[in-house]
């Protein structure tokens, strides 16, 4: 068997995790069984005694195709309602290509589900997004908002450009899938927690899906947009913390350590003071705050040996450019504090090294 026939007969199930569900889970079960797709694994989470004939006709529509019906009676949110599906297909399919992540509401079509599961099967090693276009007038106001707020947040602690944060259709990687049942989140901010995991370590393939609402009014959703938003800036906020803890402290590191050599070199060396103290605080910070940002920041699983190349190599540059810069200004403007104007100066080539440590340095992006 060709390459190619592998790659088209790959198992790929279709997890839906559902809560209280109506006839449009149905209309969707009978649309995948007539496109010849599936299994189907259909998660249960925690829906009242009244939708129990949903999940029965439900049920008789998936386990003629191999799928499972996994229910449990406490409402324990989509995250959790997902790894419960990925630790079903890691147990019982462990020769699925991975698996494709659809709701139960009617806004994912056959058609775009079929998409997903074809670009799975052509970037078997990508996390497919299925992206929905947020410009257009029927989107609700609070899917609008959210991801609006959510896409410009979520690109700045992850340096990750994602069209849309929120969306519920995802293909997942095998691999990928099995490592995300241990992941934290246990409803909506678990998608969100998702694409930070993705971040530097898998690539992402976006494919334009429609948007289907009944209407602004009539479209349901169980997105609280307070509760939810603040679970997924909750998580964002903690990368956030994180990342600001390790700059606070190497950056105190540095300062302390340049206002230490400043003192002790300054009046032995009065020209080369500056860029004597300068590299002596940035060598001790710099390997501080390596260590620290690749077990503890972007928890890299990049080789060590080229993204410490890559470290040095940015710090040295960053340390050039420090140099220069503060001694250029105390040149010019002898009456400013060295250490005040190395504080600046040392803030603005801050934020660039981030996003170049984040993009480059630490990311370890399975090819």
């Amino acid at each position: 068997m060709g390459k190619d026939e592998i790659k088209s007969s790959a198992l790929v199930p279709i997890v839906i995790p559902s809560y209280e569900p109506d006839d449009r889970l149905i209309t969707l079960l009978n649309a995948l069984n007539g496109k010849d797709m599936g299994p189907v694994i259909i998660v249960n989470d925690g829906s009242s005694e009244e939708y129990d004939h949903i999940f029965e006709q439900a049920e008789a529509l998936i386990t003629e195709r191999g799928g499972k019906l996994i229910s449990y009676r406490s409402n324990r949110g989509k995250g959790r309602a997902l790894k419960t599906a990925f630790e079903y297909i890691r147990d019982n399919m462990p020769g699925a290509l991975g698996c494709v992540t659809a709701d139960s509401d009617g806004q994912h079509t056959p058609g775009c589900i079929s998409e997903i599961i074809s670009s799975l099967k052509e970037h078997p090693d990508d996390l497919i997004l299925g992206v929905r276009e947020f410009n257009k007038k029927e989107i609700p106001w609070k899917s609008w908002f959210g991801n609006t707020i959510t896409i410009k947040v979520f690109a700045y602690v992850s340096g990750m450009k994602v069209s849309d944060t929120q969306s519920g259709l995802r293909g997942i990687p095998f691999k990928f899938m099995t490592e995300l049942i241990d992941c934290k989140g246990e409803r909506f901010e678990y998608e969100t927690m998702m694409l930070l995991e993705c971040a530097g370590r898998y690539g992402l393939t976006e494919i334009p899906i429609k948007t289907v609402y009944d209407s602004k009014e009539n479209h349901q959703t169980h997105f609280d947009p307070f509760k939810d938003s603040i679970r997924i800036y909750r998580i964002l906020g903690r990368k956030f913390i994180k990342f600001v803890f390790a700059s606070l402290s190497s950056f105190i590191i540095d300062i302390l350590l340049f206002h230490l050599f400043v003192l002790c070199f300054k009046e032995a060396f009065p020209l080369l003071f500056v860029s004597i103290a300068t590299v002596g605080a940035r060598v001790i910070s710099a390997v501080y705050n390596y260590l620290i940002n690749y077990k503890f920041v972007f928890r890299s699983r990049a080789s060590k040996g080229a993204s410490l190349t890559k470290y040095a190599l940015l710090a040295i540059i960053q340390m050039c450019l420090s140099a220069g810069i503060v001694s250029l200004i105390v040149f010019l403007l002898p009456v400013i504090n060295e250490t005040v104007i190395k504080c600046i100066v040392d803030t603005l080539l801050f934020l660039v090294s981030y996003t170049v440590q984040q993009k480059l340095v630490f990311s370890s992006k399975e090819k």
